[in-house]
């Protein structure tokens, strides 16, 4: 049977029962993002008239996944069936990065690099933020935020629409089957950084947690990588998980007035989980 053929199947078996999912996260890369080129203040100006394009900067929860770890799905493959087709959905989410480690490869100046007035550019760190590593950790107080700025003072330079978005909580029960926050104090780092800047803030950590104490062990289950065979990835996504998330998100920048009733969609809607694709390669860049 061919790759594809498979891929078809199991995603008809997804949409009618919301089974688990099979395979592993993809491994990251570390090649660097090659340096930006600088964009002249008249050409963004003439761009601001443009359709806004949503960026999306953030990790593996987010990002785009690839044929050969079908079915794990990051978020932000859904986000486009959430707005209007006339808006562009940039996904630069790459996997085990942080906030600190993103800007270091040179990923966060290729998208200043192309973002233009009128842009949005959503940032969503925090699950590697964690991490002991040097090259990837951050303190929730310290250089967390520090880093964030980074990102904000770059969209606004450039006239684009920063908006902070903490992280999906991960599927985690106490002996009593109470949803358990796992992300610490970066959440609330992120929380008191928008407000302390002025910037919106989609806290998809404080949603998914109320969900996943609605929902209990057993309701969960089906939106994360957990397979009858035994794999226990309680992070990573399926794709009822990513769409779940990306219509979250796509009602929280509604609600916070980023976009415009006429630049969303399908807001009460679950879409199709064939609408989702896998490209077979990553490309060279990444």
């Amino acid at each position: 049977m061919s790759a594809s053929m498979s891929r078809r199947l199991l995603l008809a078996a997804l949409a009618a029962a919301g089974p688990l999912a099979l395979t592993a996260s993809a491994a990251p890369t570390n090649t660097p993002v090659p340096p930006p080129a600088v964009v002249p203040a008249a050409t963004r100006k003439a761009q601001a008239q443009q359709a806004p394009r949503i960026y999306l900067a953030g990790d593996s929860t987010a990002s785009q996944k690839y044929a050969p770890v079908f079915p794990e799905t990051g978020w932000g493959m859904g986000l486009p069936w959430y707005v209007a087709p006339r808006i562009e959905v940039l996904n630069h989410a790459m996997n085990g990065r942080s906030s600190k480690s993103f800007i270091a490869e040179g990923r966060l100046d290729a998208i200043l690099d192309a973002v233009r007035s009128g842009d949005v550019l959503l940032v969503q760190f925090g699950h590697n933020d964690q991490k002991a590593d040097p090259a990837v950790g951050t303190d929730p107080w310290t250089t967390y935020p520090a880093h964030l700025r980074r990102y904000l003072d770059g969209a606004r330079e450039r006239g684009a629409r920063p908006v902070l978005l903490t992280p999906a909580e991960r599927r985690r029960f106490d002996a009593a089957g109470n949803a358990v926050a796992t992300h610490g104090f970066y959440p609330d780092a992120m929380r008191a950084l928008a407000a302390a800047e002025g910037v919106p803030l989609v806290d998809i950590a404080a949603q998914t947690l109320a969900l996943w104490q609605e929902l209990g062990p057993d309701g969960t289950q089906v939106y994360f990588l957990n397979t009858y065979e035994g794999r226990q990835d309680n992070t990573h996504f399926n794709t009822p998980g990513a769409r779940l998330i990306a219509r979250m998100v796509a009602r929280g920048l509604l609600a916070a007035g980023v976009l415009a009733e006429n630049q969303v969609r399908r807001l009460d809607e679950s879409v199709p989980v064939e609408w989702f694709t896998w490209p077979e390669e990553p490309p060279a860049a990444t």
